[in-house]
């Protein structure tokens, strides 16, 4: 090759590698004369964020916005209350300077609305999702989005507000999950004497709130602690502004906090080996999280039935309100305080005094002072406006004057609150102790002289021996199962209450053995399960059950009030369920009308939220084995509750799976690693979860297709008209309504999700959850299910068919 070919070459490899290099630097720019068009995008150089034209979930209109990694985790929307109703819209600099978005005629539906600048700006899209407007010459920048949030707070994006002012910067969500114009919650910080607090808005009402922040942690989130939340920063900037904001120390550490549609914050991160976002932290945990939901002078526990109480030293101000779980109105005190009976002109000489309360969500409205905890007590005491006092190490003394509100009770972390009664009270309280003490120690003496009146009864008869060491046995299990949580009621007792357990009163019979109703002197109505002696579930499954549900309280889980063991006799005694069982409903063609499917849908939601407490959010941790329709009870609302536990259970810590050489639970429901295998997990209650949405949707059981040509049981049938795009013509025709179209299609692809026959494939409880919750919009597609055919099972027609009612006590293990 001569020499002019070879410059000639070389001329054009160095236009062209310039002309790559412009492009390469301009790829995350936008100029007057670089514009984006619908469709395209830019890419932050880490490629984790995409700025450009987006259409949310079930909608058609388009909307300049940033996401990331997918497209469903939008955390900015420019255009949001003005959308674009075609593909012809353009992203440009405008001739005065500023960002604007064009519709197809060139109006401006959006600007970044920045006054007094130079025409000669450009707009660069950064990591970490931030979009900046600056000016060419001087590299000022002159806006930036995240001084604009929408409902998402990244990384050094501060919530503020202004003193002087009164403007904040805050997140405001969006309509739903399909509309990113401006919703109905919102979240700010706000500062009330010297307290700063983070609150979620509904309209201009509070919806949730944080609890004082002491400058590392917000302490009315349990689940904060210095060591983890430790990248919170916060507090007076010196400039007359209120700021929060976190930060992280490198980009695998990424996570976002999001507002959701229903006022919802969640902190969520990218799962890298999932491929899907994942929800690490909600504000909404519990109906304990809504503010006030318990009024004042009342505390609100998640753990507790019902979930609210007056303070000691305070009553329902209405009592019929407050029996029927309308807390709103609060509580009132019962004792005048001692001050207000000196301005009454009484003779009463005992001061007031402090109930502790320890661990709680302090009320809102505290004010600030900087002293020590002695003169915090003291200043209060003598402040008869004054009602409760706190000290906290950074913070200080916290006083109220106002009435308290929004108190909830935490299991970890939270502040010591002491809030003021007068001096019956605190005498009422030593009384009550003192009873309490006495009631201990008489009880156990009685339970005792009932063991050893139980062995003398016993060693008198022929191989009473055996029937000594089980009674024996029971006793003493039962006090480590913390006797004075349950009550131990004697067979008499609970004969009475069933009228010598009438046929009459007989609520249901299952592998256990019947149930009855019946009713207390007092007048409470219960249901005692009685343990058959033909029973395959012995005293094992007796034991735990008691053992379980004495240390559990969840509204979505059956409440166990007491117990009975009287030789042979083992019986149990819960909470009276009304409407009995769900099956009673969903396979009853003259019932089934009476669950519409909003019912369904809150059954379907509280049954999720009750084994997401068993799995990660109770004390224990627990797998339930024998998940099904008949074992899911509903009170007088219809609301879904969990019982029979004698299969449960408890995992370690650490533990994530068991093997087990007795399966037990009930053909239908069994995951296939499960029944084949003995091996269980959380993703064994999952699988059985997965069946009972089907069941509740389709409206039949899983056992009922062996008369169908192709042996199909329900998940098969489900399946086959899911991929043949036919699902509507199985939905139990009682129950559809197509204003929720959307949602039942939703729920349906939940359960395949969770019915897949790889556990690894199934969703946990609190993916299962956000799905439900609309939270995650768009849904991986289901694998098919496990026990496609029933005739993969080599099993006869006729042994083959499990009724659902039946639990399976024994089964060896391959």
């Amino acid at each position: 090759m001569d020499f002019s070919c070879c410059s000639k070459l070389f001329f054009v490899l160095f236009i062209l590698f310039f002309y790559l290099l412009q492009v390469c630097i301009s790829i995350d720019t936008i100029t007057s004369s670089q514009f984006i068009k619908d469709p395209d995008t830019l890419l932050s150089k880490d490629g984790n964020f995409t700025f450009g034209f987006f259409s949310p979930i079930n909608s058609t209109n388009r909307y300049v916005g940033i996401w990331w990694k997918l497209q469903s985790t939008t955390i900015w929307v420019a255009n949001r209350n003005q959308p674009l109703n075609d593909s012809n819209g353009i992203i440009t600099i405008s001739e005065d300077g500023n960002l604007v978005v064009l519709n197809g005629q060139k109006q401006v539906i959006w600007s970044s609305n920045v006054s007094n600048i130079a025409s000669n700006t450009t707009s660069q899209f950064s990591d970490f999702g931030n979009l900046v407007l600056r000016e060419s010459t001087t590299g000022n920048i002159l806006w930036k989005c995240i001084q604009d949030p929408s409902d998402t707070l990244l990384p050094d994006m501060k919530l503020s507000m202004s003193k002087r002012t009164g403007k904040s910067v805050n997140l405001k969500s969006w309509k739903s999950p399909s509309d990113p114009s401006v919703g109905n919650f919102s979240c700010s910080t706000f500062e009330y004497l010297h307290i700063i607090e983070v609150f979620v808005w509904n309209d201009t009402r509070p919806y949730w709130r944080s609890g004082p922040w002491n400058g590392e942690v917000f302490t009315g989130v349990q689940t904060m602690t210095v060591a983890y939340f430790f990248r919170f920063r916060g507090g007076d900037d010196g400039e007359g502004n209120t700021n929060i904001y976190y930060t992280i120390q490198n980009d695998e550490e990424f996570f976002i906090y999001h507002l959701n549609s229903q006022g919802k914050v969640e902190k969520t991160f990218w799962d890298e080996e999932k491929k899907e976002m994942q929800v690490r932290w909600t504000s909404r945990e519990s109906e304990c999280d809504v503010y006030g939901i318990c009024g004042a002078f009342a505390r609100c526990n998640s753990l507790s039935s019902p979930i609210c109480s007056c303070l000691r030293g305070f009553e329902p101000r209405n009592i019929h309100e407050w029996n029927i779980h309308n807390w709103t109105g609060g509580c009132v005190r019962r004792t005048p305080l001692q001050c207000e009976s000196v301005n009454n002109k009484t003779t009463n000489t005992n001061q007031d005094g402090y109930l502790k309360l320890q661990m709680v969500k302090v009320p809102d409205f505290a004010e600030g002072l900087a002293v020590t905890p002695d003169i915090c007590k003291s200043l209060c005491l003598e402040n008869c406006s004054c009602l409760a006092y706190s000290h906290e190490a950074v913070i200080g003394c916290m006083t109220w004057t106002r009435n308290l509100i929004d108190i909830e009770q935490l299991e970890s972390g939270g502040l010591d609150l002491y809030v003021r009664v007068a001096y019956a009270e605190l005498d009422r309280g030593r009384n009550k102790t003192i009873i309490i003490v006495s009631t201990v120690i008489v009880g156990t003496l009685i339970v005792v002289i009932f063991a050893y009146i139980i062995w003398r009864r016993t060693s008198n008869h022929p191989g009473g021996t055996s029937e000594v060491h089980t009674s024996d046995n029971v006793i003493g299990e039962m006090s480590q199962a913390k006797l004075q949580e349950l009550l131990i009621f004697d067979f008499e007792k609970l004969a009475t209450a069933t009228n010598n357990f009438d046929l009459s009163n007989k609520l249901g019979q299952g592998g256990f053995g019947p149930v009855y109703k019946g009713k207390l002197q007092d007048g409470q109505e219960i249901a005692v399960k009685r343990l058959s002696r033909a029973s395959g579930q012995g005293l094992e499954e007796f034991m735990n059950e008691v053992v379980v549900l004495c240390k559990l309280q969840h509204r979505n889980l059956v409440r166990l009030l007491g117990c009975c063991v009287d030789g042979d006799e083992k019986m149990l005694m819960y909470e009276y369920m009304p409407n009995k069982s769900l099956d009673a409903f969903i396979f009853d063609p003259s019932k089934n009308k009476l669950l519409d499917w909003r019912t369904r849908y809150s059954i379907i939601e509280g049954i999720a939220r009750g084994l997401l407490y068993l799995h990660r959010d109770s004390r224990l941790r627990i797998i339930h084995r024998d998940l099904k329709v008949s074992n899911i009870l509903l009170d007088e609302a219809l609301n879904p509750k969990i019982s029979d536990f004698g299969m449960a259970r408890i995992f370690g810590g650490r533990e994530d799976h068991a093997n087990t050489n007795r399966v037990v639970g009930t053909y239908g429901y069994m995951s296939p690693e499960y029944a084949m295998k003995g091996l269980f997990s959380e993703k064994s209650d999952v699988f059985s979860f997965g069946v009972l949405i089907l069941e509740i949707i389709i409206g039949r059981r899983n056992s009922s297709f062996y008369d169908n040509e192709l042996a199909l049981n329900l998940l098969g049938f489900v399946w086959i008209h899911w991929r043949e795009d036919n699902i509507l013509s199985i939905i139990e025709s009682e129950i559809y309504d197509h204003n929720h179209h959307m949602n039942v299609l939703r729920c349906i692809q939940i359960g395949l999700l969770c019915v897949q026959e790889s556990s690894v494939d199934r969703p946990t409880m609190a993916t299962v959850i956000s799905m439900l919750d609309s939270e995650v919009a768009s849904l991986p597609p289901p694998n098919e299910p496990a026990f496609l055919l029933m005739q993969n099972i080599n099993l006869p027609p006729e042994e083959n068919q499990s009724i659902n009612k039946v639990s399976i006590t024994e089964v060896s293990g391959r």
